[in-house]
């Protein structure tokens, strides 16, 4: 993505794209391209704003944060494809299936079954998804 706005702070953004990339990578990568045609400053403000300035605090590791964001994401159960990307997420920075589950059925108590029935369809398709692309890897290597 080129930057020729000469008000961006190449630093903020710079740490923004890196964080994207280390939580989502592709994933995170296909959001932001699939905004240039329509809205490249938005895609510009996601990049700083939610993980140049926010994701990159040191107070809670990336582990935590995701937790936070698919708890809130399901919650909201209204931003399906936000979430799935956000599952794929929490799985690349160290959290596991179960935990992944666990959080989403936890919302059942705060925001309803049916966002947490949203929230487990979501992540039945990530974890497909995932046992696929790892299926697909495993037979072209041998």
């Amino acid at each position: 993505m080129s930057i020729n706005n000469p008000d961006v702070d190449l630093t903020r953004y710079q740490r923004g794209w890196d964080k994207l990339r280390e939580i989502d990578g592709e994933a995170g990568e296909r959001v932001i391209a699939a905004l240039q045609d329509i809205a490249p400053d938005f895609a510009r403000l996601l990049i700083e704003f939610p993980f140049g300035d926010i994701y990159s605090r040191p107070q809670l590791d990336l582990r935590a944060r995701e937790i936070a964001v698919v708890a809130a994401l399901t919650a909201l159960g209204h931003a399906a494809p936000q979430l799935k990307v956000h599952l794929h997420g929490a799985l690349n920075v160290g959290c596991t299936r179960e935990e992944v589950v666990e959080v989403i059925m936890q919302m059942a108590v705060y925001a309803g079954f049916p966002a947490a029935l949203n929230g487990l369809a979501a992540a039945r398709e990530v974890f497909a998804q995932r046992d696929a692309d790892a299926a697909a890897a495993t037979s072209s290597v041998g």
